[in-house]
């Protein structure tokens, strides 16, 4: 089974920023596109970004589009998602996910996702 492990989350005041990671266990992270996903409670789960296997493909959702900014080293088999320019209404628990396939912001065409972590965004 595929790990994917993220780290970064926390708490950090409006305006602020946050750098997350996705961290691959046990295979390469290079022959998978990776997508970040976030619910908040309340909401239905939400497609946030995805970057292609090479880093040639890049998705954003709308609503954070000009703030968040995806990429991945495949050297450290890592993917990021670095968040600037923090609101409130993005607090929610943050998913990565790995398919073998193009990129996508659709939960369902995922295989393997990590355990999520909290990102919580107030004053």
């Amino acid at each position: 089974q595929l790990q994917l492990v993220e780290s970064g989350g926390g708490l950090v005041q409006p305006g602020g920023s946050l750098r997350l990671s996705c961290a691959a266990s046990g295979f390469t992270l290079s022959s998978y596109a990776i997508g970040w996903f976030r619910q908040a409670p309340g909401k239905e789960r939400e497609g946030v970004s995805c970057i292609s296997s090479r880093g040639f493909t890049i998705n954003y959702a709308d609503s954070v589009k000009g703030r968040f900014t995806i990429s991945r080293d495949n050297a450290k088999n890592t993917v990021y998602l670095q968040m600037n320019s923090l609101k409130p209404e993005d607090t929610a628990i943050y998913y990565c996910a790995a398919r073998m396939g193009r990129c996508s912001l659709w939960g369902p065409d995922f295989d393997s996702w990590g355990q999520g972590t909290q990102v919580t965004v107030s004053s």
